[in-house]
């Protein structure tokens, strides 16, 4: 982190911890297999919490955590690269968190349907990340956490149009 005289200085032992900890989903991105699909589920238990017990507070609330995880995906993805020793690494999984809360905030019914909601994003969030559809790709090329958080939000775009079509076309799938 840069000092007053613009030099790096070297991060404490508790700014790492918490760095490590935030980035990885509280520590979800280092369980062996499927990072990502395990660093999405954090955000799935705040969107179905938040549903469940907070619906008349959500307009505030997912929207904070987007923005939230969005920010913090940036600052941890710039040290993950470098205590890590590569671009966009699996371990950093704050990125699906911010992912999957664009999906749900963006399909406005979620709230009003969140199990169905959470299950349909959860699968269309991730199944866009792992396909990196245009221009998903491109966007992972920018630098640092930058990379690291648009190709994500990118692809929960994508994942909104296919809910509102999966909505639209098959509204039994939701419950409705």
């Amino acid at each position: 982190m840069p000092s007053d005289d613009g030099q790096d200085r070297p991060l404490t032992k508790t700014q790492r911890v918490l760095l490590a900890v935030l980035g990885t989903s509280l520590g979800m991105g280092f369980i062996p297999g499927p990072r990502g699909t395990w660093g999405t589920l954090p955000a799935v238990a705040v969107f179905l919490a938040v549903a469940v017990w907070a619906r008349d507070q959500a307009f505030w609330i997912l929207p904070a955590c987007l923005i939230a995880s969005s920010a913090l995906t940036v600052i941890t993805g710039n040290w993950a690269e470098r205590q890590w020793g590569k671009k966009d690494p699996g371990r950093l999984t704050l990125d699906e968190f911010a992912g999957f809360t664009l999906t749900v905030v963006g399909f406005w019914p979620s709230v009003a349907m969140p199990w169905a909601s959470a299950l349909w994003g959860f699968i269309f969030t991730r199944m866009f990340d792992i396909a990196k559809p245009f221009p998903a790709r491109r966007l992972e090329l920018l630098p640092g956490g930058w990379g690291i958080l648009l190709d994500d939000l990118m692809c929960s775009v994508w994942a909104i149009g296919a809910m509102y079509l999966l909505f639209h076309l098959a509204p039994g799938l939701f419950g409705l």
